[in-house]
């Protein structure tokens, strides 16, 4: 069964990437074909990567201008406000943080498809090799056995023979088609510069693509690491974390536009390439094989003829006519020249040998392997390759601008951060109302002042004592504050003392509190007056 004839067609992104407009240094018009050889063409290749060290100026450039807004145009915090509104920064955080993450994921895909299609790609210049080596090897094998084995068998039975013109004759016949055979299969083109090349070319890409996937997959790597770091970095709020992540996100950033610049150079000359590939290889290897046998390769169209098909046939033809011709010496000379059969069993040996390889050389030769080979690498190249750059460079582009995001929310977190720091200082330690004063204030061994439920667990020691004499000058009214630390740092429900003489409403009470309130003897009523009485 005939296979099927592939057919490349380029992919839509490939001609978009091949009509952007290519400029040289100074910005001329440059012709979009795929000439890597000229300076001009090379000039408008690196223009294009150019747009990685324009974004990335702009980048530094909005980060300057914002850094001079965050230290010129900042705006004081109120006094009445405890701390400063975080909710643009918040948001700005969640939301650049949300993009790397879905940059890292477009990434991830563009990756694998980028990998997908060099592989596809390396594997088909692989086979292709491995069909050019056995193609040279067949070659060199069928010229080994006409030119050694074959003109070796007949120099003896040409002395065996000597006596016998009519047997000379024949022996001269097939000497005739042995020189046909290496004549043809000398004319046969010469594959092994090609073989060489396209193993070299192989190699190359799988070395170049091993260490480009690597390095893309640990820069994803390290975004995540970076918006994690991020979460941690705002979540403890500490100045040297926050200054090692600002240096990753810068380190990261620069990187992002630089892998912009290089994916959209390698995009736009490869979609030059897939637009008019057969062009560019026809003039790239005129030098090692003909312009009928590129063709027959690149097209494989049944209107082209085989430019191998006369050789072979004139091969084949020459080696039945001698596989014919040794048969006919075999039943005619055996008889009269037993020592001939060795080495006619020989030459009927190798023309078996030959006859095999010119079948396998026949389907080697033929286009329609070669050329689903070149077609697969196209497809593996052009389709998945350079969908996969695209991808690389969306994620490229979008992590540049969320890290950039991200850079000024450290910043603008730092300044918060500052913020804060000038307002815990400018806190007053003498306050009463700052829990950190009233911390500072208390102490229980310089405390002079005791509740009413510590006077009461004494009050059958002072009841022993004199009554105080009824005197205006020994006469103590009630403090009019509690001690600030039973006050502020005590149970809130519950008071340790009443108020007394600040006209305030009656306080609560716990309940340990109220039975020796409840139960005041008429000691304490003379002592304390009628302040108690309820």
């Amino acid at each position: 069964m005939a296979t099927a004839r592939l057919d490349y067609v380029a992919p839509w992104w490939t001609y978009w990437l091949h009509n952007f407009p290519h400029l040289n240094f100074v910005f001329q018009s440059v012709d979009n074909t795929f000439k890597p050889e000229e300076p001009s063409y090379q000039q408008s290749v690196v223009v294009f990567a150019f747009i990685g060290a324009v974004g990335l100026c702009l980048s530094l450039l909005f980060l300057a201008v914002y850094l001079v807004w965050l230290c010129i145009c900042r705006q004081d915090i109120d006094e009445e406000t405890k701390r400063p509104d975080t909710c643009c920064v918040t948001w700005a955080a969640v939301i650049s943080g949300l993009v790397i993450c879905s940059a890292v994921g477009v990434g991830f895909y563009g990756n694998s498809e980028t990998n997908d299609g060099m592989y596809q790609l390396t594997y088909s210049l692989s086979n292709a090799n491995h069909t050019f080596g056995t193609i040279n090897n067949m070659v060199s094998g069928a010229m080994d056995n006409a030119e050694s084995g074959l003109k070796t068998h007949l120099e003896r039975l040409d002395e065996l023979f000597s006596t016998r013109p009519d047997l000379l004759q024949a022996l001269r016949f097939l000497q005739l088609m042995v020189n046909n055979v290496i004549q043809e299969m000398t004319a046969l083109p010469d594959l092994s510069t090609a073989n060489a090349d396209l193993g070299t070319v192989a190699d190359q890409t799988a070395f170049v693509e091993y260490y480009r996937w690597l390095t893309y997959l640990l820069l994803l790597i390290f975004d995540l690491v970076i918006c994690l770091s991020m979460c941690l970095g705002m979540a403890k709020q500490s100045r040297w974390l926050l200054i090692l992540i600002m240096g990753l996100v810068m380190l990261s950033m620069i990187l992002s536009w630089v892998s912009l610049g290089a994916g959209m150079a390698t995009a736009v000359g490869t979609s030059d390439f897939c637009v008019s590939p057969d062009k560019f290889i026809v003039n790239q290897t005129k030098d090692i094989i003909t312009t009928d046998v590129a063709h027959y390769y690149l097209f494989c169209s049944p209107n082209l003829p085989n430019p191998f098909q006369q050789s072979l046939t004139i091969c084949q033809r020459s080696v039945t006519t001698m596989q014919i011709q040794i048969q006919n010496l075999l039943r005619l000379t055996v008889p009269i020249f037993p020592s001939a059969e060795k080495d006619l069993l020989g030459i009927q040996r190798l023309l078996n040998s030959t006859e095999f390889s010119l079948h396998q050389l026949t389907a080697l030769l033929d286009c329609r392997g070669i050329h689903k080979d070149y077609v697969d690498a196209l497809i593996g190249m052009c389709y998945d390759g350079v969908e996969g750059l695209l991808y690389l460079s969306l994620f490229s582009l979008l992590a540049a601008c969320a890290l950039s995001t991200m850079l000024c929310t450290i910043l603008r977190v730092w300044t918060l951060m500052g913020i804060r720091d000038r307002e815990y200082d400018d806190i007053d330690e003498e306050d009463p109302f700052n829990p950190q004063a009233r911390r500072l204030s208390y102490n229980p061994r310089r405390s002079n002042i005791h509740s009413f439920c510590s006077y009461t667990s004494s009050i059958d020691s002072q009841t022993s004592l004199p009554p105080p004499p009824q005197s205006a000058s020994n006469t103590l009214q009630p403090p009019e504050y509690m001690n600030q630390a039973m006050l502020f740092g005590g149970n809130p429900r519950y008071e340790n003392m009443p108020l007394i003489g600040r006209g305030s409403p009656p306080p609560s009470y716990s309940p340990s509190m109220r039975t020796p309130y409840m139960s005041i003897t008429e000691a304490q009523i003379r002592h304390f007056g009628t302040d108690f009485q309820i």
